[in-house]
């Protein structure tokens, strides 16, 4: 009988710690709670880019572009072949979903073109960093490595008078032997300036651009290629929120003393930009 009395003692006591410590529980907690003023839980994310998608690359660029771009399409006598031609070649990506591209090479009587599209949709992974923000620093470091020219490092009619006056310029010099000078200066220095592919016109250097996207440059190389013929490779590059664009267009005439206009082909890949930006507008 005494010992069934001491149980209920027992349970009683085992009852009251546990109480004990279920509201020990309780304040720990509620002291864990956040703070109202924790920046973790209050910073809202950075908003994500205007473009989720991307266009389909090889679709992007519409015959009539290929046309002018490319001469040697419409070249082509086989109706297959030129169908395949204005195909193009999808560029092998591992994530559709963020990088697309295309790139065509025709052959026609007088060159070679190539030309290549590339579509990168830029997606921040920092909650603190918006997709637009990472865009823009990728463009950054390609237009630094671009390494375009000052726009006051252009030569300027200034700059050739300048040279001119200071080659004339010669204390020690007759009238005569001071004219001869002037006259050889003045003329090597408009031949070094007019001859040659590699002397281009200021407005035809590698140059930011405006007026296309948010932010855009234009490259322009002219190397030597596989034979004596030179090569000119013209690169647009632009950024639209958090889409960066590039377009290589290439060229290499089919004689060996051919040299591509480099006006010409700006102006064509400039028009393919300025359409492939109405795209992503539509």
């Amino acid at each position: 009988m005494q010992r069934k009395a001491y149980v209920p003692g027992i349970a009683a006591l085992l009852a009251a710690l546990l109480a004990g410590c279920t509201g020990g529980s309780g304040s720990n907690s509620k002291a864990a709670d956040p703070k109202p003023g924790d920046v973790s839980v209050n910073t809202p994310a950075a908003q994500p880019g205007k473009y989720r998608t991307l266009p389909e690359a090889c679709a992007a660029v519409s015959h009539d572009s290929l046309d002018s771009l490319l001469p040697g399409i419409k070249q082509i006598s086989d109706q297959d072949q030129r169908d395949t031609a204005y195909e193009g070649q999808a560029t092998l990506t591992y994530d559709t979903d963020r990088r697309v591209g295309c790139g065509w090479k025709v052959e026609s009587t007088d060159a070679t073109d190539h030309l290549s599209i590339d579509f990168e949709r830029v997606v921040s992974y920092d909650n603190a960093v918006s997709d637009d923000s990472r865009a823009q620093d990728i463009y950054a470091t390609e237009e630094t490595a671009a390494n375009l020219p000052e726009a006051s490092a252009s030569a300027t009619p200034s700059d050739t008078a300048s040279a001119t006056g200071s080659a004339t310029a010669t204390p020690s010099a007759t009238p005569s032997t001071s004219a001869s000078t002037s006259a050889s200066s003045t003329s090597s220095a408009s031949a070094s300036t007019s001859a040659g592919p590699s002397q281009t016109p200021a407005d035809l250097q590698p140059r930011k651009l405006s007026g296309l996207g948010d932010e855009a440059f234009l490259d322009d190389k002219l190397n030597s290629g596989s034979s004596t013929a030179q090569q000119r490779t013209v690169t647009v590059v632009f950024r639209t929120s958090n889409v960066i664009v590039r377009i290589e267009y290439a060229e290499q005439p089919t004689a060996s003393t051919g040299t591509p206009d480099s006006e010409e082909m700006q102006d064509k890949a400039r028009n393919l930009a300025r359409k492939l930006v109405d795209r992503f507008n539509d």
